[in-house]
């Protein structure tokens, strides 16, 4: 097993050097263009970049300004490989959350595994910065658990792409308000580090990029956001925006009590998958590459002693049925009916499931590890073996 493991993550970290020497990938040349305008002084937002818009923010092209100076393969293998390394740690993180030694073969068997599911290869193909983000939270998030006082990770990778600033709400919610405190320091400290750098693009960004959906597609079979599903199965934005803007917050309050509960109870890794997913969900797009949460989410499974279940959810995950029907960003996308629109949105109905069996889960007992008392401050968990806790540091 141990060799298998090895072997099979050996050719798949070559085949991604090969891909990401040979591949000219979009997301990445739009990354490297936008850190390139930054340098230039050139319009990041009003133009578009490789015949895309640049839509992430601009501290994301502050990260990629220094990279643009290197030859495009060169720069674009390095973050492919880093990639590789982030999604490893990662992997390393969710073990030892799961109750699991992080042994060497351990994480090679489990990042072999995890580059076959489509979220994970999916941002390897497009160069995205999906993998880095899940390894700064998933840090943030061990330490936290420990009762060790952190945050610097999240706050980075929210201000890399929004979508991780759930954790933020989710700290405030368990009462880890120092952590909180930090990750949002830590955001604001890139936000403005980057307006120092672009003011212009910054204020475009923040006062308008910002509120803009039309940029990226909503309807695109990519999206497998609640949003992006009803904009499909009504047949367009217009029949949508008005009545949908209540279902974001009601997502997120349900999500992040959901979670609240989870680490009360001390499971901390159910926690964790249970806040990513409602990110997804809260989030107006949720492209297919971000989908990377569902990694702890299947950890879960497996560690709650299920097989055939987080087995159907793997094989969901690595093949991504929605690409099997009709798409192509507009009217071949909308009006799906009966099973089409359960397999057009494959993914959203995996993380409403998800939910529900993390809901359900709370009737069961289970060993408390790393739990917080109820209402108790984040400076005093509930560890199993009793002992005085140590305050967070």
């Amino acid at each position: 097993m141990k060799r298998l493991a090895y072997t099979a993550l050996a050719i798949e970290l070559v085949a991604v050097a090969i891909f990401a020497a040979t591949y000219d990938s979009l997301d990445f040349r739009i990354y490297m263009l936008g850190g390139e305008a930054l340098t230039d002084g050139a319009s990041l937002y009003l133009e578009q970049h490789a015949d895309h818009w640049f839509t992430n923010t601009p501290f994301a092209a502050l990260v990629f300004a220094p990279l643009s100076a290197l030859p495009l393969a060169v720069a674009r293998v390095a973050w492919q490989l880093a990639s590789v390394a982030a999604f490893a740690y990662a992997c390393a993180v969710t073990l030892e959350l799961a109750g699991r030694r992080p042994s060497r073969p351990a994480v090679a068997a489990a990042v072999a595994a995890g580059l076959a599911l489509a979220p994970m290869w999916h941002s390897l193909y497009q160069g995205q910065v999906n993998l880095f983000l899940l390894a700064l939270v998933m840090h943030d998030m061990k330490r936290i658990a420990n009762n060790k006082k952190a945050g610097i990770g999240i706050g980075i990778a929210t201000a890399m792409k929004l979508t991780p600033g759930i954790f933020i709400l989710f700290l405030l919610v368990t009462r880890r308000t120092k952590s909180a405190a930090l990750a949002a320091a830590a955001f604001c400290a890139c936000a403005l580090a980057a307006w120092a750098v672009a003011p212009d693009a910054s204020r475009v960004y923040w006062l308008h990029t910002f509120f803009d959906t039309s940029r990226v597609g909503a309807p695109y079979i990519s999206n497998q956001s609640p949003y992006g599903a009803a904009v499909r199965i009504f047949g367009g934005a217009e029949h949508v925006d008005g009545w949908y803007t209540f279902v974001p917050p009601l997502l997120a309050v349900a999500g992040l009590a959901l979670a609240a509960a989870r680490a009360r109870r001390g499971d901390w890794l159910a926690a964790i998958a249970v806040t990513g997913t409602t990110g997804l969900l809260v989030s107006p797009i949720s492209w297919a590459h971000h989908w990377v949460w569902v990694v702890p989410a299947l950890a879960v499974l497996l560690r709650d002693g299920h097989r055939k279940t987080p087995a159907f959810a793997f094989a969901v995950f690595a093949i991504a049925p929605m690409w099997f029907t009709p798409h192509d960003g507009g009217p071949d996308e909308y009006g799906f009916h009966g099973p089409v629109t359960l397999v057009a949105n494959a993914y959203l109905a995996a993380a409403l499931a998800f939910l529900a069996y993390a809901c359900l889960r709370l009737r069961t007992p289970r060993p408390d590890r790393h739990a917080l008392k109820p209402d108790a401050p984040e400076s005093t968990p509930a560890h199993e073996n009793h002992r005085v806790p140590t305050p967070e540091r």
